[in-house]
């Protein structure tokens, strides 16, 4: 009998998994999550304006959609067998990570995301087409696979056309009001000659080590396939929005007005915030905000001397040509004068910088914002407004602070160049991302920057658009606001234009939720760092706490909750 019992306690030690095995298996589950992500060209939760066509297109038929979720259904449940307990520290964040990532992806098939494949901003027709001009074209290869992606543009635009279909017979559409002008974004693509296409781009550039016979090959297939290919798909996409998707937009601009909406907000509120937070906290956190922030911008008008209301201030910021740059080019000098100021002062506040660089560029189909690069062989791009009238002077500092450096390029860099696996390196939770840039914007003023009160009027004025943002992005999606009412709430609040008030509104109206991540992620960064100084004392080194909090890559509130707990706790025991 006693035998017998060591023998089956034996066996059942035998029989757990080692260290070694739990470590190798999940390497091995994330390793093949990894190939058929890059198999199927979709990588949930990556940033869209990082993606860059190469190759056959990504499949957006009813099948491919049941495969990739049947696939991780799949994962899931061998990602069940692993003991998390059994697991390297290293690998129990991938295990971490990943786990919540494929949970969340198995949430996102049961809601109606497929459904609103563009929003106000963009599209996959203008991600398709703004792709190009910032990706690497070196090589044969590069643009053979683009080439590819060209000839199967007409296939992918009709899948996700398709889906926009389905949208409608289900109830799942935009709001007609903030649609109205949406064509523009697709006849923008619809061109006469294909040297004027936007896809030609990188025909204009092919390097010398082609020979002369190359690049006419080259330049001469790209003209045939946008010709024949690409601008009668946008076209056929123009001319279904047009007389098939806008006679069957909704008639109310919140989510909740369709089937099961506002079950979808709560949805896309714990996506983008990565919080479970509800929209009733939200909203009542954002009055609180703007309360705050209003107190601290009339203590700036009243500092400056001005004599009217806060209104009339707004109205001065909006219309002074002291505010605005003569011309593009001044611009886009004073605005690299900021960033390569930001530059030396980097080692301040960070010990590990990035290799890869940003350039600036002037955008005419949107506002400011940040592109990713495809790979070490190009930069990444900070793009903003290229006519002055549309980028006050007296908000650039803090806006390139969040654009460039320390904000969106700082971090997407560090990510893209870590030791870990792949898709932890083009991760991108908007709570994170978004409220890591706007908390570099409040660092700027500990950096030196905003010594104009005018430009640090300019920084409150971009945290109270982000805290609006709470009051706004709910009170449509959750509590029945009115677009009027929204609108006539974020102009009262910032010296935002009327044109570009109006363009925000559209832009939260037709994607729920996502505005919420900027204040939402910027807030928990701040109590984190309140924590560490409050704990840490003197031993506070503000270099090595920016350090770990963007040197995992892009991560959910409450794992970065833990980073950082556990990086106090090695600060205390060190000391």
């Amino acid at each position: 009998m006693f035998k017998k019992t060591i023998l089956s306690i034996c066996l059942a030690v035998a029989s757990l998994p080692s260290a070694a095995d739990s470590n190798a298996d999940l390497k091995t589950i994330i390793d093949n999550h990894w190939q058929n992500a890059k198999a199927e060209k979709i990588f949930f939760r990556t940033d869209p304006d990082g993606w860059k066509p190469s190759g056959t297109l990504p499949n957006w038929t009813e099948q491919a959609v049941a495969k990739r979720q049947a696939y991780n259904n799949n994962v899931l449940k061998n990602l069940s067998k692993i003991d998390p307990k059994t697991l390297s520290s290293s690998q129990l964040m991938n295990y971490r990570l990943f786990k919540y990532e494929r949970e969340t992806e198995q949430q996102s098939y049961l809601f109606q995301d497929k459904y609103f494949q563009v929003n106000f901003l963009s599209g996959w027709h203008t991600y398709f087409a703004e792709a190009p001009a910032n990706m690497a074209f070196l090589t044969p290869y590069d643009y053979n696979a683009f080439l590819v992606s060209l000839a199967d543009y007409p296939r992918f635009n009709q899948e996700n056309i398709n889906l926009m279909k389905e949208g409608i017979e289900l109830g799942y559409t935009h709001y007609c009001k903030t649609f109205e002008n949406y064509s523009q974004s697709i006849n923008a693509h619809i061109v006469k000659q294909p040297e004027n296409s936007a896809l030609y781009e990188p025909f204009t550039r092919i390097p010398n080590t082609f020979t002369a016979e190359q690049k006419a090959t080259y330049q001469n297939k790209a003209k045939a396939l946008i010709s024949s290919k690409v601008v009668p798909a946008y076209q056929h996409f123009y001319d279904f929005f047009e007389n098939y998707y806008m006679p069957n937009c909704r008639t109310e601009p919140g989510i909740s007005s369709v089937k099961d909406g506002l079950e979808y907000y709560k949805y896309a509120v714990n996506y983008y915030t990565t919080t479970n937070a509800t929209p009733k906290q939200i909203h009542e956190l954002g009055l609180k905000e703007v309360a705050r922030i209003k107190t601290q911008m009339q203590n700036i008008i009243d500092k400056v001397g001005f004599d009217g209301t806060y209104a009339e201030f707004l109205e001065f910021l909006a219309t002074d040509e002291q505010f605005y740059a003569t011309d593009a080019q001044d611009l886009l000098e004073k605005t690299a004068f900021i960033t390569q100021k930001m530059y030396g002062k980097l080692p301040t506040y960070f010990n590990h910088l990035p290799r890869n660089t940003f350039t600036i560029k002037g955008s005419a189909s949107r506002g400011a914002f940040y592109m990713p690069p495809a790979d070490n062989r190009s930069p990444g791009t900070y793009f903003l407004a290229s006519t002055p009238k549309l980028q006050p002077l007296y908000n650039l500092e803090a806006l390139s602070l969040h654009e460039a450096i320390p904000g969106h390029h700082l971090q997407n860099a560090i990510a893209m160049e870590l030791d870990v696996p792949q898709f932890r390196r083009t991760l991108s939770h908007s709570a994170f991302g978004e409220g890591w840039a706007l908390y570099t914007e409040r660092l700027g003023k500990e950096a030196g920057f905003y010594q104009d009160p005018y430009s640090d009027f300019g920084r409150l004025g971009y945290e109270m658009w982000r805290a609006v943002r709470l009051v706004v992005d709910t009170g449509i999606h959750a509590f029945g606001w009115s677009r009027q009412k929204a609108i006539d709430y974020l102009a009262d609040h910032t010296a935002l234009p009327q044109s570009a008030v109006e363009d925000q509104i559209d832009r939260y109206i037709s994607w729920p939720g996502q505005a919420l991540s900027y204040k939402m992620g910027e807030i928990k960064i701040r109590e984190l760092r309140a924590k560490a100084e409050k704990e840490l004392g003197a031993k506070f080194d503000i270099r090595s706490f920016h350090d770990t909090v963007i040197g995992q890559g892009s991560l959910p509130m409450e794992v970065l909750e833990d980073v950082i707990n556990d990086w106090i706790a090695k600060q205390k025991s060190a000391s």
